[in-house]
């Protein structure tokens, strides 16, 4: 699906002329705009948020929304875009990810006429940013266990409580915070910057997504009218519906990302001579590129399969979760093998791969991470819970009905 170097098995055929047009526009915007700085927006640990109104212009912001200014694409479509987004950074796909399977994606699914008219056409222009706020300091594959609350009061809610590794956290307008009620009930609520007693800090000393805002979102008796309430969103099926779409296009960030690192690898290997000839040309090396490429092309497929699942209604969550677990793991093997292939060169920031490695080591992490992912599958191909650690008993424990992938 992208140079012939890469696309092995004639991807390319699968696409329609839409999607190929798309994935183009895209992937020159990246090249042009956004790799000649990419390795010094890492260092410098900083997002470039002067690149967000292109992003909108281009309708990479509700890129599958019909309504509110959104372009209304396919699901295939927008997982091309995650991808040639990913090959330039994992920060750059996290940025549009969340915008649209986060922020858009709840406030249209769940969210009350008002709260869409009001958000979305922002959201969908970059005039506005948005977040997402589930995961806790002591909540992450079990956000069953979230300590946040949401305590009625005459005018709508107070909330209290913390979020922990927030993307775009610092520079959102809008917050869809998941806090649990006084009866256990788990609420999705739109939490504006500027409410007294919520503030936002950025998490800084990272090695991984620096080109990102990752954040801390801290709640202090913050007042939250009733208005502000996702009337459509009640428990947590709704917030991982949220994250099911995110999962979607982080499969196929993944292969846009390890397709940076082949490429580079590639092309390394045949011009760097040790032992007066091309190290492309040892067994080993080719071996690597060999695995590199073949894991490319699996994932390339598995992708597109996917896309078109969902494009059909027939997608369902352990699809998304074979695909991101698989995609998400051997692209981080193929950004190791390619700082390898690279030898010392592979630590510079003049080289994609070190980069696209620190990246992938959170990517493999957040959104489930690949145990997760592995126990979902399995409880769904063998309809056993192995979540509980409890002795199996034939039912499914609370621990396992309460697990993070659970959308049953």
């Amino acid at each position: 699906m992208n140079s012939p170097h890469t696309d092995y098995y004639f991807c390319e055929d699968l696409l329609s002329p839409d999607e190929k047009q798309i994935r183009d526009e895209v992937r020159t915007w990246v090249d042009r705009r956004y790799l000649p700085k990419a390795a010094d927006y890492f260092e410098q640990g900083v997002f470039p948020v002067e690149l967000i109104p292109e992003m909108a212009q281009m309708g990479l912001l509700g890129f599958k929304l019909n309504e509110y200014g959104g372009r209304g694409k396919s699901n295939v479509s927008f997982g091309l875009v995650c991808q040639e987004l990913e090959r330039g950074d994992s920060g750059l796909r996290s940025f549009v990810s969340v915008i649209n399977a986060l922020v858009i994606y709840p406030i249209h699914t769940f969210g009350t006429d008002m709260q869409k008219q009001r958000w979305l056409p922002e959201l969908v222009s970059g005039k506005e940013i948005g977040c997402f706020g589930l995961t806790e300091p002591e909540a992450g594959s079990d956000p069953q266990s979230m300590r946040t609350t949401a305590v009625r009061n005459r005018g709508g809610y107070v909330l209290n409580g913390r979020k922990m590794w927030i993307t775009n956290g610092s520079i959102a307008d809008v917050a869809v915070v998941w806090a649990k009620t006084e009866d256990g009930e788990i609420r999705g609520f739109l939490v504006e910057k500027g409410m007294p007693g919520f503030s936002a800090r950025p998490i800084e000393r990272k090695f991984s997504l620096r080109a990102s805002v990752t954040s801390v979102l801290n709640f202090d008796n913050v007042a939250v009218p009733q208005d502000n309430l996702l009337s459509g969103a009640r428990g947590l099926k709704s917030a991982l519906m949220c994250l099911n779409e995110a999962r979607y296009g982080i499969a196929w960030g993944c292969v846009g990302a390890a397709i940076a690192c082949y490429e580079t690898a590639l092309g390394y290997a045949k011009s760097r001579i040790q032992f007066q000839a091309p190290i492309a040309s040892f067994q080993l090396v080719q071996r690597k590129l060999a695995l590199m490429l073949t894991e490319i092309t699996k994932a390339q497929l598995l992708c597109i399969r996917l896309g078109r699942l969902k494009d059909e209604g027939r997608a369902r969550h352990t699809h998304i979760s074979m695909a991101k677990m698989n995609n998400a793991s051997e692209a981080l093997k193929i950004a190791r093998s390619a700082r390898d292939i690279l030898g010392a060169n592979g630590i510079s920031l003049g080289y994609a791969p070190i980069r696209h490695m620190l990246n992938l080591e959170t990517v493999n992490t957040y959104e489930g991470t690949e145990d997760i992912h592995i126990l979902a599958i399995g409880r769904d191909i063998t309809g056993i819970d192995a979540f509980s650690c409890e002795p199996r008993t034939g039912q499914r424990s609370e621990a396992g009905s309460n697990i993070y992938l659970d959308l049953k």
